[in-house]
């Protein structure tokens, strides 16, 4: 019942009651740092649901990322130079992703277990991520989490949900021939191209 109580305040968020809190906490968290460690989570039934468990091991940080596409420079050099060697605009990646990459950059002896989202401003979109130390003695003795701490990197190879998202792997059938086993894959096995 009062998860559920949860979850219906966090889909009107702007209502009269709570406004005043939300603008209050947004503006904490634009001038908070980009990756920061919290003690609980703020949408407490969507962390839940998502592994998430108050017990030692368990990490979890909000994570501020700028919204907007990025660029990718490449080796550009001065001069002048084609139109097709210019700055491309990657699209490839969502920004829980981006996310989910940054905490893992912050806490490097932490595996990324998921990651929900918690507020987007004009400028921010702000996530939450759980972590679990791979080394803690509470998490080798868990049964359900010691098998995903030994999965490492999985956030850098697209492992995490939001990162089979962002390849393409939440479908599968009609529509979804090209996506697997990964978009470059199967482009190279088309064109009979053999990775080197």
């Amino acid at each position: 019942m009062l998860y559920s109580k949860i979850k219906t305040l966090w889909k009107s968020p702007l209502s009269k009651e709570y406004r005043a809190t939300w603008f209050k906490r947004l503006v904490e968290w634009r001038n908070g740092g980009a990756v920061v460690r919290i003690e609980r989570p703020t949408r407490l039934d969507r962390a839940r649901t998502l592994g998430y468990r108050a017990k030692q091991g368990i990490i979890l940080a909000r994570v501020r990322v700028i919204r907007g596409g990025r660029k990718r420079r490449g080796s550009l050099k001065k001069g002048r130079r084609s139109k097709n060697a210019r700055a491309r605009k990657v699209l490839d990646i969502n920004y829980q992703a981006v996310a989910e990459r940054r905490a893992n950059n912050n806490f490097k002896n932490c595996e990324v277990l998921n990651s929900y989202y918690v507020a987007k401003d004009g400028v921010n979109a702000f996530y939450e991520v759980i972590l679990i130390d791979r080394d803690h003695p509470q998490i080798k003795s868990d049964e359900q989490l010691k098998g995903l701490a030994k999965r490492r990197g999985k956030v850098y190879r697209g492992l995490t949900s939001s990162g089979r998202k962002s390849r393409g792997l939440r479908h599968k059938g009609k529509g979804a021939e090209k996506a697997r086993p990964s978009r470059v894959a199967n482009y190279n096995r088309r064109h009979n191209r053999q990775r080197k």
